[in-house]
């Protein structure tokens, strides 16, 4: 089984590092910007997918997790501390070298939390929620746990959209780019950034960072703890055994909310900014459909149909009807394949189609 992980995971570097080759040979170099985003789109996916897939909850909420870490990380790189360097949380920070000092567009002073700090506390912060919420919200079962989580999702959005600390409907932009890395030698600085310079190394950090985030939880659902969250999906027989059900579910739902902020703030940095239409239900549903459409125990389906259809999406290659084509895919795939796209067989396949013939 372990072979088999890292063979896995080294073809998926294989197939990154041929990706990129194809498209310097095809001279489609612009194709690595909508592959970069998809790749953090991704991390939120295939999280989502741990949670729906082995703990069993369905979360209708994930895109608020996402919009908080990046908002917080936009908002604490770019909004000016100056006129609160006095108080005592800015004096802390101060103090733990975590702020940046420089100057805005006017010329002003401008005191910033630097991207690091940042990502740290907006990553924490979506933690916190996550576990605050996780506790009661968890204990609902079926369609009552889709509706908290969604209302949990609706209340995010709204909020961004009217908060003017948070840009309102015009979102956070001017986010600076995010030192990575320092320069060690003749290499780096490996920096997140969407600058036309940094395209390249943007993409192989994108799916470097994926790469780590999938192997992390293939080495969760393998081990002890995995095998635990297997038997969730019957919880009599889980507490029989003495697992804590209702604990494996709240660290799982948090570890999704922790993988979906991390992509908001490297998606943010990468972008320059973010709108309140990464917190909106409709983004939490297609996080959803993506990991029924790529198979809910199946991380690499997840992870394939996951950027696949996210790529596509983001190249506008379905236009006006996206949504429409989105839907019709998720409909084909719970008529044909429930068990995600890479469970279809073509023999099955067939025998749905022809009427009368076997289920």
């Amino acid at each position: 089984m372990r072979i088999r992980k890292n063979l896995s995971l080294a073809a998926l570097c294989l197939a990154t590092v041929g990706l990129h080759l194809l498209i310097v040979a095809t001279g489609t170099q612009f194709y690595l910007t909508q592959l970069t985003m998809a790749a953090y789109y991704g991390l939120v996916v295939i999280g989502l997918g741990v949670l729906m897939g082995y703990a069993g909850q369905i979360s209708l909420g994930h895109a608020g997790f996402f919009a908080i870490g990046g908002y917080l990380a936009a908002a604490l790189t770019t909004r000016n501390l100056q006129p609160f360097q006095e108080a005592l949380p800015v004096r802390m920070l101060d103090c733990l070298g975590l702020l940046a000092t420089g100057q805005d567009i006017y010329g002003a002073a401008l005191l910033t939390v630097t991207p690091w700090a940042a990502c740290v506390l907006a990553v924490l912060a979506a933690a916190l929620v996550a576990l605050a919420i996780g506790v009661p919200v968890l204990k609902l079962k079926g369609h009552y746990l889709a509706m908290a989580t969604l209302g949990f999702g609706t209340i995010v959005y709204r909020i961004l959209l009217a908060s003017a600390y948070f840009g309102e409907a015009d979102g956070i932009v001017e986010v600076p780019a995010f030192p990575l890395l320092p320069a060690v030698g003749r290499f780096g600085p490996v920096v997140i950034s969407g600058d036309a310079d940094h395209r390249i190394l943007n993409f192989y950090v994108a799916w470097g960072i994926l790469i780590l985030g999938i192997a992390l939880l293939l080495n969760l659902i393998g081990s002890r703890v995995g095998r635990a969250l297997r038997s969730l999906h019957s919880a009599e027989a889980a507490e029989a055994s003495g697992i804590d059900t209702g604990r494996c579910k709240l660290q799982v739902f948090v570890l999704s909310a922790v993988y979906a902020a991390t992509a908001g703030v490297l998606l943010t940095h990468f972008n320059g900014g973010i709108g309140p239409g990464e917190a909106s239900v409709m983004k939490s549903v297609r996080y959803v459909a993506l990991v029924a459409v790529g198979g809910m125990t199946n991380l690499w389906g997840t992870l394939i149909m996951g950027v696949g259809l996210t790529f596509l999406s983001l190249r506008g290659v379905f236009g006006a009807y996206d949504d429409v084509v989105f839907g019709a895919i998720l409909i084909a795939v719970m008529l044909f394949a429930p068990g995600g796209v890479l469970s279809l067989r073509l023999k099955e396949f067939a025998y749905r189609l022809i009427p009368g013939g076997r289920s």
